[in-house]
């Protein structure tokens, strides 16, 4: 299977044994875009559904982190140590989704939340998918990469490859091995559990006699920990389908994923086109994703939100 078609098929059935599931997520720390997980998965904690009633949306970082409580309303430049045009798109967005709320004050704006923000996930899982092993690429740069940093709390590789010894050999021994055939997974090595608390080890350029690193606190660590939960609640894994007459919509583990009739298989509607010789525009199939996601896992497509309504709010 390719390599996107294998990793959809991942992601519903690691959805249809529970938690958040989400694709293509940002895993470094003081270099952002150096490394993209291909599957996280994020186990839910106790307070879930205290989450879950906020917003369907992802709440910003920075409106999360910045000094604004529920209890006091303040001044929306004072609440960020951010440039203003910056500051001013965070507010909005977060006013927008429904986690401030502001009002106004002798011409000044204020903002306070609209709730207290939940401590609502409790591991993280990175997969890395290779369904074939025989192409690894720079795959054991990467799985090095994640075991140094310790972000998360357990890294996988999942493959649907026969996996030998020397396979293993060439990993970072604390990385779990999961083989996918027919839908069927084989647990070949477990994952041994990461230090997310701990100072990390990021890795950067390399060179011809040596490599470049930074190290992580574990302060910068739990700041990421809590954008990638939250990134992977407001974005979720599901794929529209084409708008192509030759698209379609399949089943994988009871979810919807994007097919194509023409290649008989799961495709990436991102690459579909005139490059594509099959290819003739069309109505994409008709695919409620969010009632979808709704209906099968914990995520509130939408919820009621946590907004109070303030005395003279409507006037602004």
């Amino acid at each position: 299977m390719r390599e996107f078609g294998f990793e959809l098929s991942l992601c519903a059935r690691l959805e249809r044994a529970g938690g958040i599931v989400a694709r293509q997520l940002g895993g470094a720390v003081h270099a952002p875009g150096s490394r993209i997980l291909d599957v996280v998965h994020v186990e839910p904690g106790p307070a879930f559904d205290e989450r879950a009633a906020i917003t369907a949306e992802r709440i910003p970082g920075p409106a999360i982190e910045a000094d604004v409580s529920a209890g006091k309303a303040r001044y929306w430049k004072d609440a960020f140590d951010l440039h203003p045009d910056r500051t001013r798109a965070i507010v909005d967005r977060a006013v927008e989704i429904g986690f401030f709320e502001r009002e106004r004050r002798g011409g000044r704006e204020y903002v306070r939340r609209t709730t207290r923000y939940p401590d609502w996930f409790s591991t993280i899982t990175a997969i890395e998918n290779k369904p074939d092993l025989s192409s690894p690429g720079d795959l054991e740069r990467q799985l090095r990469f994640d075991v140094s940093l310790g972000l998360v709390d357990e890294v996988v590789l999942a493959t649907e490859s026969y996996v030998t010894r020397a396979h293993l050999n060439r990993l970072p021994e604390e990385v779990g091995v999961w083989r996918f055939v027919d839908g069927e997974r084989e647990v070949v090595r477990e994952p041994t559990a990461l230090s997310p608390g701990e100072w990390g080890v990021e890795l950067g350029d390399r060179h011809p006699l040596r490599t470049d690193v930074s190290f992580v606190s574990p302060a910068e660590k739990a700041r990421k920990r809590r954008r990638i939960a939250e990134r992977a609640y407001g974005k979720g894994w599901r794929v529209e389908p084409p708008s192509c007459v030759r698209g379609s919509i399949d089943e994988v583990a009871g979810s919807s994923v994007p097919y194509c009739t023409h290649y008989d298989r799961i495709v990436n509607p991102g690459e579909c086109g005139t490059s594509c010789p099959g290819y003739e525009p069309g109505e994409a199939p008709d695919a409620d994703l969010e009632a979808e996601r709704d209906r099968k896992t914990g995520w509130v497509a939408d919820p009621a939100g946590r907004r109070r309504r303030q005395v003279g709010l409507d006037r602004f």
